[in-house]
């Protein structure tokens, strides 16, 4: 009995060393990718660019180095994204960007506003959005602009019972979803 005892300081005196040398490896390393996450952009020479590269970043090719880095690989990144789309993907992300131009002001703010309150729902939260967002983009223009219409002579209190009766019907939808998902 009194070697097993003896066994057991042992045993735990091995797994504490184990832990220990295994933590000596796994933080140095966890500290460089923290370190290398926390670490500025470094800058991208205008040589270093691939001719199609340039070619597309051609309005910044004097004062490329110039640019701080973080605007230097946000271009670039932008760039890349462009030049992999397809010609149908540019020609939509035109569109769009040229309806972002005919925003005011006051719009773009309430849009950026928007993308980030978007950015920090749950993935749920995120697919009822994209839900409605369809259903409504299914909608005829009519039809949207007669919903647009009553939303806006609506009262605070009518909407807010629009906002209840969605979330009601929403949350139906889910619980449906669910059980069938459970049937065999």
């Amino acid at each position: 009995m009194s070697e097993s005892r003896s066994f057991k300081p042992a045993r735990r005196a091995a797994l504490a060393a184990l832990v220990a040398v295994g933590l000596q490896l796994a933080l140095p390393a966890r500290v460089r990718a923290q370190d290398a996450a926390a670490a500025p952009p470094a800058p991208v020479e205008w040589n270093s660019l691939k001719p199609e590269e340039q070619k597309a970043l051609g309005k910044y090719g004097d004062s490329w180095n110039t640019l701080s880095p973080e605007r230097q690989q946000r271009l670039l990144r932008g760039t890349r994204r462009w030049l992999a789309m397809t010609p149908e993907q540019r020609a939509h992300a035109q569109e769009r960007y040229k309806r972002w131009q005919e925003l005011s002001p006051e719009q773009r703010e309430m849009a950026r506003q928007r993308w980030h309150q978007y950015r920090e729902m749950t993935p749920e939260q995120q697919a009822r959005v994209r839900e409605g967002f369809h259903g409504f983009k299914n909608l005829t223009p009519e039809q949207r602009q007669k919903m647009r219409e009553r939303w806006q002579n609506a009262t605070p209190e009518q909407r807010q019972k629009w906002r209840e009766k969605h979330r009601e019907r929403m949350q139906r939808r889910q619980q449906q979803g669910q059980q069938q998902g459970q049937q065999p």
